[in-house]
């Protein structure tokens, strides 16, 4: 069997190379099932942190709620999460975001092509790209539904976005299907072309990590079946931006470094 070590290495070693690590371990199912009420419950009120599809009171995300809600708090110092965080960033954490992007069945729209770090750079000034996602699946990902594809390595060639296209400083352009920074597609399917992509699709409760600068993207839901994904990103204390003007629901500003809970258990 692999011990610790060996597998601490080996996971560091494939995000390092490929911008993107999916764990073998997946949350328990009464901890999800317990989340996923939750998020439903949280999205269901009329509140600034709940996100719609353009025109439409379907619920496109709901984000900062380790911030207002207990569960969701705990939620971020698991070890699976916490844990894992800070064995890829080789420091102590916080939470940066938390959101739960939601793919409505045969509603939720797609994101376009982007990378993270260019919201965290250009709008935050954070001065590295030394954060993570950690994404759990609260539904079943499958190819229908709209599951995260990413660039493997693209992680390596810094900022590929275009120009904004003026909307600086309106977060909601930061959330929408309209992005303000996006990877041009004509760059972007060259990329996929020359190193391929690959698709976070798994079973409710799976677990996996990608980089602030990896190339990504999803399809529209063309299901029958919800997608929800929860994302949270972990910033390493020493790359805590100072000077930040967006809603603390999209940006935290408490930046002390986080404790990581005794079990897997909430």
């Amino acid at each position: 069997m692999t011990n610790s070590v060996e597998y601490q290495s080996d996971i560091r070693s494939q995000y390092e190379r490929d911008g993107w690590f999916l764990s073998p371990h997946v949350l328990a199912e009464d901890l999800i099932d317990r989340v996923r009420a939750r998020i439903d419950d949280l999205s269901a009120q009329d509140r600034p942190e709940v996100v719609y599809e353009e025109g439409t009171r379907t619920v496109r995300a709901i984000h900062g709620c380790h911030l207002f809600d207990d569960l969701c708090r705990r939620l971020v110092r698991l070890p699976m999460l916490l844990g894992l965080a800070e064995e890829l960033l080789g420091e102590p954490a916080y939470v940066y975001q938390f959101k739960v992007n939601m793919k409505q069945s045969r509603e939720g729209a797609a994101w376009p092509w982007h990378q993270d770090y260019a919201f965290w750079y250009r709008e935050d000034g954070m001065a590295s790209d030394k954060a993570v996602n950690i994404a759990v699946h609260l539904d079943e990902v499958h190819e229908k539904n709209g599951p995260l594809c990413v660039i493997p390595r693209s992680q390596h060639l810094g900022l590929l976005d275009k120009e904004p296209n003026g909307a600086g400083g309106d977060w909601h352009k930061h959330v929408s299907a309209d992005l303000e920074y996006t990877v041009p597609d004509e760059i972007a399917e060259s990329l996929a072309r020359e190193l391929g992509t690959e698709h976070a699709t798994g079973p409710t409760g799976s677990l996996y990590a990608f980089h602030p600068t990896i190339v990504h993207s999803s399809s529209n839901n063309l299901s029958d079946d919800r997608r929800a994904l929860l994302l949270v990103t972990y910033n390493a204390v020493s790359n805590a931006p100072k000077d930040l003007k967006r809603p603390e629901f999209l940006v935290s500003r408490d930046s002390t470094p986080l404790t990581v809970a005794a079990t897997n258990s909430l």
